[in-house]
């Protein structure tokens, strides 16, 4: 099984760019983040500790969120967001750059919570600009634009494979937009009633990325009770060949005793 760790949930006890090594020395060779970063547009110096921390470690980036906003505080993206359209463009320039010099292909694009003071359509317009931009941006290096179901956030409005699928078809129907694709997040579909199996069976082969995490809780494969190890075997099945993102809420020491990994001689 090709697991990624994303070190934006797990690890954290350790400073974020140690995260990566521990990643590695747990016996994991590839790793995703959420945006790393306060701003959109980082420094050099900033972008480059980032990448080091990776290639110094010798695992693989292999996915990436654009820059969301204050994820703590409740937001949920920028990508219809009315008011930050172009601080977003800028962030998908140094998205693609980082992934560019990382071999990274993969890149969530957190669609954006409904605003006060402006209607849904206008929003929606604007993330069908922002979504076929983000994946011009990122075509250049051979990459995809993940657009993922999201529960836990009140004002989030793709809450079903459906509702991320119909973004998706809209933004290729009025752009011509190839390289967007579904991210299948199994807790947060699962969380929001979604049936998980009917999902996989009718759209695997369409699945850009696979995430996990059980329920309740959002703790680490088998703290819950999903069928996760059915899911991504059917999953597997139906031709879906990526990464298993692992992103779940789990202490650093207890992280991966469910899984059976070799671990790297410190």
């Amino acid at each position: 099984m090709t697991y990624s760790v994303n070190c934006s949930i797990l690890l954290t006890e350790l400073p974020l760019l140690e995260r990566p090594a521990a990643a590695k020395a747990a016996g994991f060779d590839a790793v995703e983040f959420w945006w790393p970063f306060e701003t959109s547009v980082p420094t050099d110096a900033e972008t480059s500790r980032f990448e080091n921390a990776i290639t110094d470690a010798g695992v693989q980036l292999t996915g990436l969120n654009f820059n969301a906003g204050d994820m703590p505080g409740g937001d949920r993206g920028l990508v219809s967001w009315i008011g930050r359209g172009s601080e977003f463009q800028d962030n998908v320039d140094v998205v693609a750059g980082i992934g560019g010099r990382l071999g990274c292909t993969a890149f969530n694009a957190l669609y954006g919570n409904r605003q006060e003071g402006h209607l849904p359509e206008e929003q929606d317009e604007l993330a069908v600009t922002n979504l076929a931009a983000a994946a011009a941006g990122v075509a250049r290096i051979g990459g995809t634009v993940l657009l993922e179901p999201v529960s836990g956030a009140p004002r989030y409005p793709l809450l079903t494979a459906a509702a991320a699928l119909g973004v998706i078809t809209r933004v290729k129907d009025e752009t011509g937009t190839e390289n967007l694709r579904l991210l299948a997040d199994f807790y947060h579909l699962s969380v929001n009633g979604e049936d998980v199996g009917a999902v996989i069976e009718d759209h695997a082969r369409d699945f850009g990325h696979i995430q996990i995490a059980d329920s309740p809780g959002r703790g680490a494969p088998g703290s819950g009770n999903l069928p996760l190890g059915e899911w991504i075997s059917r999953s597997r099945e139906l031709g879906y060949a990526g990464h298993i993102g692992l992103e779940y809420k789990e202490p650093a020491e207890t992280a991966f005793a469910w899984a059976i990994r070799p671990h790297v001689a410190g």
